[in-house]
């Protein structure tokens, strides 16, 4: 590999892509063009970072997949490699721009590795360590319970159209199994956050804001962990919840949300529900954008963002939320 025998100031940095899948790794590295493939495994990925030793590794960057990405990405950061999981669309849009219509691992590999060398020393794409097993367990208990909730919503909707007893009686009966799984995952959630003190702490500050519920609480815990460490700016674009402009020439377009993480923006959706209503500061905040024309859901957003704002504040400052405070 380039730069094996170099001096250290001399080693020019090299940028990793590593196309993840369940069975393998497709890895490429930039600008040498070296290639290779390892398992998807413990064995495999030590001998990726024996492979990479000698290298002055600038950034190692994979997609996020679900689940498959999470033991490489544990595994380079713990021998010491910066990792960067981007989002996969971002990824693509990226590969599409610099010209790479075609999709193989091989092509994945390279553009993953040509975008840390071209976004990695800016500082717009930057490493980020794994969250803790314990967290990314309670991730999966989260994410199965909102799907549990969603899924028993739809079962109530078909329950409330449907006009045969017989199919009445099975919906009924799946809409019971179902609520009790509910109760089952968000005792175990509950139970997990409480045998943490630092998450026990978190989630005690984020249920003290009137609107936050526990299963909101429990959204935001997993969703957005980088919650108090960030400023207000940063922790609003993290959910999706930013103003982004929308102008050319002279005319002035409406300023849009897009992007983030759509998990704790749908959370934050029902805390504002009822935020709106039951949250002093905050009621009187849509109050006043709706006397001034604003839209509903405009004002509903606007509400979201205060929440996560509120939400990052109140972790960076460990103190939670008080009617008389400043």
């Amino acid at each position: 590999m380039q730069g094996k025998d170099l001096p250290e100031d001399a080693k020019p940095k090299v940028y990793v892509g590593a196309d993840v899948c369940k069975a393998r790794l497709d890895v490429h590295l930039h600008p040498s063009g070296v290639t290779l493939a390892v398992p998807n495994d413990s064995q495999g990925l030590k001998a990726l970072v024996r492979a990479l030793k000698g290298c002055d590794v600038g950034l190692v960057v994979m997609e996020a997949t679900g689940k498959h990405h999470r033991l490489a990405a544990r595994h380079l950061s713990q021998a010491g490699l910066p990792v960067a999981v981007v989002n996969p669309l971002r990824a693509r849009l990226f590969a599409e721009a610099a010209g790479a219509l075609g999709k193989t691992d091989g092509v994945d590999a390279h553009m993953l590795a040509v975008m840390g060398a071209a976004l990695g020393p800016q500082g717009r794409l930057k490493a980020a360590a794994p969250a803790p097993e314990a967290l990314e367990a309670l991730a999966e208990l989260v994410r199965a319970r909102n799907a549990a909730v969603a899924e028993r919503t739809a079962l109530m909707n078909r329950l409330g159209a449907s006009q045969t007893r017989f199919l009445k009686a099975e919906l009924k009966r799946r809409v019971t199994a179902l609520e009790g799984h509910i109760g089952r995952l968000a005792a175990e959630i509950d139970r997990r956050i409480k045998a943490d003190p630092g998450l026990a702490r978190r989630f005690e500050i984020l249920v003290s804001i009137p609107g936050v519920g526990a299963a909101v609480a429990a959204a935001l815990l997993v969703e957005l962990a980088e919650l108090g460490t960030l400023d207000r700016h940063a922790a609003a674009a993290l959910a999706g919840l930013a103003p982004h402009p929308d102008d050319s020439g002279e005319r002035t377009g409406l300023r849009r949300i897009m992007g983030g993480r759509p998990g704790p923006r749908r959370a934050l959706y029902m805390a504002a529900l009822s935020a709106a209503r039951c949250n002093p500061g905050l009621k009187a905040f849509h109050a006043r954008l709706r006397e001034a024309g604003k839209k509903p859901k405009v004002a509903l957003v606007a509400v979201m963002r205060k929440l996560v704002i509120l939400a990052n504040t109140l972790l960076k400052e460990d103190r939670e939320w008080r009617p008389d405070h400043a």
